[in-house]
């Protein structure tokens, strides 16, 4: 483990200490909580931004998609529980 030395702003640190307190814990851990969750919440954003490109290029290079409505009504259905067939990609326009 290694050490991180971060400044605060007063009003920031007070704010810490009494959710620290709320929650139960230490401000460190308070601060350490916080951090693990961001960086969580970037290494998703990452993962989902990487996918959405993979698949973008898929369509780009298929030159296929299918139709949000079509789409959307297939889903519906199949959330719903119902035998519903996946609807066929076509050509973009």
């Amino acid at each position: 483990m290694t050490t991180t030395t971060i400044r605060l702003p007063d009003a920031l640190k007070s704010r810490i200490t009494a959710a620290a307190k709320r929650m139960g814990t230490t401000p460190h851990g308070f601060i350490l909580e916080a951090i693990a969750e961001k960086v969580e919440l970037a290494e998703r954003r990452a993962d989902f931004d990487a996918e959405a490109e993979q698949r973008y290029a898929r369509i780009v290079a298929s030159g296929e998609t299918i139709p949000w409505d079509k789409m959307r009504h297939y889903l519906e259905g199949k959330a719903a529980g119902k035998a519903t067939r996946r609807p066929a990609p076509r050509k973009l326009a």
